[in-house]
């Protein structure tokens, strides 16, 4: 499923295919501006999205074979809730 289908299947309870792009668009938003305010966002019963650091480590460059250092940074995490765990298995 892609952000299209997303909101194709939004569309079906929405009135129209416009106010579910705009549902769509809106709630990626505010998970991203929660997360570049390093707050989490937990949708219960479905999971948790919160930033997490990720510290400064060596890399070696694969096509020259020399050592980089790869800098500390920011990336997003998810972690589902049991409820989505649970329907998958």
């Amino acid at each position: 499923m892609n952000k299209g289908d997303l909101v194709a299947e939004v569309a079906k309870v929405l009135s129209s295919k416009k106010d579910a792009q705009a549902a769509v668009d809106q709630v990626f938003s505010a998970i991203t501006k929660a997360l570049e305010n390093d707050e989490s966002v937990t949708l219960v019963g479905f999971g948790t999205f919160k930033a997490s650091e990720r510290k400064a480590r060596k890399g070696r460059n694969p096509q020259t074979g020399e050592d980089i250092e790869i800098p500390a940074r920011k990336v997003p995490k998810f972690v589902p809730g049991k409820n989505l765990k649970d329907a998958i298995n």
